[in-house]
Parts: structure tokens; sequence; C-alpha cells
């Protein structure tokens, strides 16, 4: 029998590390693009689930309101600052009060109600001779209403 000429063992060459396969590559620019849109996903679903709950909380106040109107403009008004933070950056919303608050509510409506419309009375309510009669409770509810309408939309 004739041995047959056998060479030694030979290993592979060592695998770079530059350039990267073509999965690696399509993983670097899918893989930002995925967090971007759970991130968006997530916000969106945040913010949809915040305004169909503030719309429940809106009609508790509506249909509990007390005989103290000066407490009910109160709740509509810490009602629409934790809206506002719910649906909106906090750096956005957080710090504006008087004046500037309701500058920003009026950015969703058209006809800018809150500066100078029924809406002034979030800002000086507790200042007033008199508090707020039903027919003016009832249309501040409305425009709260409205007002959360816009923001429904946004998301």
């Amino acid at each position: 029998m004739e041995q047959l000429p056998l060479r030694d063992i030979h290993l592979p060459d060592a695998v770079d590390f530059w350039p990267p396969a073509p999965g690696w590559w399509a993983l670097a620019l899918l893989l930002p693009a995925l967090v971007f849109g759970l991130r968006q996903l997530y916000q969106r679903i945040r913010r949809r689930s915040a305004v169909k709950i503030a719309g429940k909380l809106l009609e508790a106040m509506r249909s509990e309101r007390t005989g103290d109107a000066r407490q009910t403009v109160a709740a509509l008004s810490a009602w629409l600052r934790r809206v506002a933070l719910s649906t909106a950056p906090r750096r956005d919303v957080a710090s504006l009060s008087g004046h500037a608050w309701l500058q920003y509510l009026d950015r969703s409506l058209p006809d800018a109600p809150f500066t100078q419309g029924l809406g002034r009375c979030l800002a000086d309510a507790h200042y007033r001779p008199q508090p707020p009669n039903d027919a003016e409770l009832d249309a501040l509810f409305e425009l709260c209403e409205r007002w959360l309408k816009q923001q429904a939309k946004k998301s």
C-alpha cells in the first residue's frame, strides 16, 4: 500500500474586526430607530391614557360639585395643571403661573378663552368679591372639556 502525501492541519486565518458583517451594520441602523419608535409609542399611549382618565375625572367633578364655587374653580385649576403635566413635557408646563399659564392653555384653542374669556377666573377667582355663579361654572366646565378634547387630538 502506498502512503498518501498528507499535509499538517492548517488553521484558518483569524477573523478581522473591521469591516463588520452586513448584519451588524443593519443592527446599528435599526436599533436607534427601534428605540425611537418605542419611545414615541410609549409617549402616545401614556398621553392617551392620561386624557382618558382626565375626562373621567372631569365628569366626576362635574357631577359631584359642591356648593362652594371657589373650591370648584380651584379643583378645576388643579385638574388642568395635572392634565397638562401628564400630556406635555414637564419643562414646558411646571414653572408656569398666572398669565403665562393661561397663555399656555390658550395655545390649544383658537379663540383665547383662558386669557380673554371666562377662563380668566382660574387665575383670579380667589380675589373676586363674588364667586362664580352656576352658569359660569357650567361654562368653565365646558371650556375645560373643550381644552381636553384638543389635547386628545394631539395624541
